[in-house]
């Protein structure tokens, strides 16, 4: 795919960077309950693949989140790393950790039936209930 782009995400205190040449411009958004316990809203995540190189690794720290996915924060300052899913090592990082990225675009919203009415976005794009989620994934199996 040719639009896709090279970045550096990094953490607060700087301990971490994350280098992917694999960012995909059209990102998502995951409104499930983990995504906003997590990060205290909805998860604008940018697609950036397997292969990532991670500077810093050691202040880095992965927790289990679901049967198919963990998520990575930095030890120092706390900031949100990674979405990494199990099965494809794929990372899909905050959106907000880049210090810029030109030309994205809002592309998906993952468990719209569980956005809360409290916030919305206006954006038009895609949208996966929690169903038809489950049955994608089931049918990854």
């Amino acid at each position: 795919m040719s639009d896709l782009m090279t970045s550096t995400s990094t953490c607060l205190c700087g301990s971490v960077k994350i280098t992917s040449d694999a960012i995909n411009p059209n990102f998502t958004v995951c409104h499930c309950e983990t995504c906003r316990t997590w990060g205290g809203g909805p998860f604008l995540a940018i697609q950036c693949g397997a292969n990532v190189v991670i500077e810093g690794q050691d202040h880095v720290s992965e927790y289990a989140s679901s049967a198919w996915a963990s998520r990575g924060f930095c030890l120092k300052c706390g900031t949100h790393l990674f979405y990494k899913d199990k099965k494809s090592d794929a990372y899909n990082l905050p959106i907000g950790t880049f210090a810029e990225l030109p030309n994205v675009n809002m592309d998906m919203q993952y468990f719209s039936d569980a956005r809360p009415d409290y916030y919305c976005f206006s954006n038009e794009t895609k949208h996966m209930t929690r169903l038809q989620i489950e049955e994608y994934l089931s049918s990854l199996e």
